[in-house]
């Protein structure tokens, strides 16, 4: 068997080989190198600032700082409305991994009512799963220590401290102040078209109602910043830069919060509204709508529970009835009504019809009735406002016509927003020929304007447009709007809200003022409807009563209230000033299914007014002497009129 052939290895070929694979490996590794020296020149160099600026971003935080919320003050220096420290518990829903069973330990720890839970969920959906929501409001000690001890387990999770709104008169003041309460997707999307999201970025409140609402731009303040450097879980280590938010303004009110007190004491749960009036300068010293509610409820956010049981009241505490109710004026107006007649020359101050308790015109079966059911014999236009004989204005409106009576009354502002800083506000109805075919689809009949005579018919007014329409005749025509702010805070002084006016009212006769409200002064002091209730006053005043029918009596039926459900019976009403000579203060009372204005408002105004007054020693009255006027020939109530 042959020998097998050995090979013999070619080491030269073996070295060559090695040598190749050795230097293409050092140029890789020599090419890699370049490139990993290449790209680290690229981030460390070429790249620095961007790469710094992101490195920052990660270690650096920039936190907004909401500014504290102005304080309100009424006309005194009363706080109205001031911020306390509150402890709430807030969840971040990014942070944490189940919710579900986190929020059902929370409310095995904290007691959490089930509605609390359900008002988080539907606030997560408003919120960006990044920023917090709160779950809880107002937690007491106790609650900040059980869970303090027991946060570890809960990451996302956290006990916050911020100053929230209270209102040390809760429910006194609740239509007039508002309240503050959080904020909404409807408020967001508000905010965003305005521009102003970035100033609310830490802020959890925002004015939902009154003055609260109305002057939120004053009172919210300046958003602030903080720069801070947060360690890897995002804990603050330090504060690098601190911009501090600019407080919002602290307001002054033209609010009497003694007088509205005064107002809540003598209404004492009757349904109804005030409002009081300084013809001076248009301030608003109170206005109160009975029932009322505490704001403090919606301030930390209102159980369903609570807000339905608010809703489904009759006695609908929601509505501010100082601005929003609408009522016939009823006698109310009669005085603005005989100023027109005696600017028409309808009427002269010695023109008399003789009332017989019923007025009728010839080719009409229907009877108007008087409240006096035998009359008040014979009448002119002082004795027919003292004694509020509606009689005297069935003639005066028949004769005047609604084309009149509409243009007119629009100037006293009746149809019309009286223009005060709340949003809450109604406009009324003054009635015209053209308004009701347009609303009601039905044309103007006689019998309308006759009932327009006694502030009836399709007329509807608010108590504050009633206020400043008495406030236009005590001023002799002078008409100013209405102002619940008095001014605001600047370095320790007031400074004033600037008046606000409109056109003035021009008469034809100055004296005609002089007329009207000398009848209203014998209205309260010459036996008239208010005399009972106004008797012995150190201060002398003029007013008009007022009854406002709700429902129609038939022609062969009287009025029973007895008989009637308690929502439509009669609504009574006084107007008002004082002291006559110089007024002070305008006021309008309205009690709604009370029964007569004399017997049951004029009281409460009387009350009022002996408050406001209690330390003031005035003069007499001095008796305004009338020049000799033409007499014109008398009529009866019967007569035949002209037409409309």
């Amino acid at each position: 068997m042959p020998t097998p052939r050995i090979i013999i290895k070619d080491h030269t070929a073996e070295a060559n080989l090695f040598a190749r694979r050795s230097v293409i490996a050092i140029l890789v590794i020599f090419v890699m190198i370049a490139i990993v020296l290449t790209n680290l020149h690229y981030l460390q160099v070429t790249r620095f600032e961007d790469y710094q600026t992101r490195s920052n971003g990660n270690r650096i935080k920039v936190l907004p700082v909401a500014p504290n919320r102005g304080l309100i003050y009424d006309r005194n220096g009363i706080l109205l409305a001031e911020n306390l420290p509150v402890y709430s518990i807030e969840v971040i829903p990014e942070e944490i991994t189940n919710l579900d069973a986190t929020l059902a330990e929370l409310q095995q720890l904290l007691a959490l009512e089930d509605d609390e839970i359900a008002d988080f969920k539907q606030d997560l959906k408003r919120q960006r799963r990044f920023k917090p929501v709160t779950l809880r409001n107002r937690l007491s000690p106790e609650e900040v220590a059980l869970f303090s001890a027991h946060q570890h387990k809960y990451p996302g999770v956290s006990v916050e401290a911020r100053l929230a709104r209270h209102y040390p008169f809760g429910e006194a003041l609740t239509h007039a102040l508002g309240y503050v309460a959080k904020i909404n997707k409807a408020d967001l999307q508000k905010l965003s078209e305005a521009g102003q999201e970035a100033n609310y970025a830490a802020t959890y409140d925002i004015g939902k109602l009154g003055i609260e609402k109305y002057h939120e731009e004053l009172l919210h303040g300046q958003v602030g910043y903080q720069e801070v450097e947060v360690n890897s879980k995002g804990r603050i280590i330090r504060t690098l830069d601190f911009e501090p938010p600019i407080p919002g303004k602290d307001l002054v009110l033209n609010i009497d919060i003694n007088l509205q007190l005064e107002a809540m004491r003598v209404f004492a749960g009757e349904r109804g509204s005030v409002v009081a009036i300084d013809p001076r300068d248009g301030g608003v010293l109170a206005l109160y709508s009975s029932p009322s509610y505490d704001p403090n409820l919606f301030v930390h956010g209102i159980s369903s529970k609570e807000y339905k049981k608010l809703l489904s009241s009759k006695d609908r505490p929601l509505i501010n009835r100082a601005t929003q109710g609408q009522y016939p004026p009823a006698s109310t107006v009669k005085p603005m009504l005989g100023l027109l007649g005696l600017e028409e020359k309808l009427i002269t101050p010695d023109y008399k019809i003789h009332d017989l308790g019923r007025y009728k015109l010839n080719n009409v079966e229907r009877i108007w009735r008087d409240h006096n059911k035998w009359g008040h014999g014979w009448v002119n236009i002082t004795k027919a406002i003292e004694v509020s004989c509606d009689t005297y204005f069935y003639d005066l409106a028949y004769r005047l016509g609604i084309d009149r009576i509409s243009e007119s009354m629009n100037e006293f502002g009746f149809g019309d927003y009286t223009g005060v800083d709340l949003h809450e506000e109604s406009d009324g109805l003054m009635p015209s020929r053209g308004i009701v075919k347009a609303m009601f689809n039905r044309p103007w009949y006689i019998g309308d304007t006759i009932n327009v005579g006694i502030g009836q018919s399709y007329w509807t007014a608010t108590p504050i447009q009633l206020t400043q329409a008495i406030t236009d005749l005590a001023n002799r025509g002078r008409r100013l709007i209405p102002q619940i702010l008095r001014g605001n805070m600047v370095d320790n002084q007031l400074e004033l809200e600037p008046l606000k006016e409109r056109r003035p009212i021009e008469v034809k006769n100055k004296q005609n003022w002089d007329v009207i409200l000398d009848a209203m002064y014998g209205t309260v002091n010459r036996a008239g409807s208010a005399f009972k209730a106004f008797a012995n006053t150190h201060y002398t005043s003029a007013g008009k009563t007022g009854t406002a029918q709700l429902v129609t009596i038939g022609q062969n039926e009287k009025y029973d209230a007895s008989k009637l459900s308690e929502e439509n019976r009669d609504n009574a009403m006084y107007v008002g000033y004082a002291p006559y000579d110089k007024p002070q203060i305008v006021m309008t009372i309205v009690l709604e299914n009370a029964g007569h204005g004399g017997a049951q408002a004029a009281p409460i105004a009387r009350a009022m007014m002996d408050y406001y007054f209690k330390d003031q020693v005035f003069p007499e009255h001095t008796v305004i002497d009338y020049p000799p006027v033409t007499k014109v020939s008398e009529q009866s109530s019967t007569a035949t009129r002209a037409a409309d």
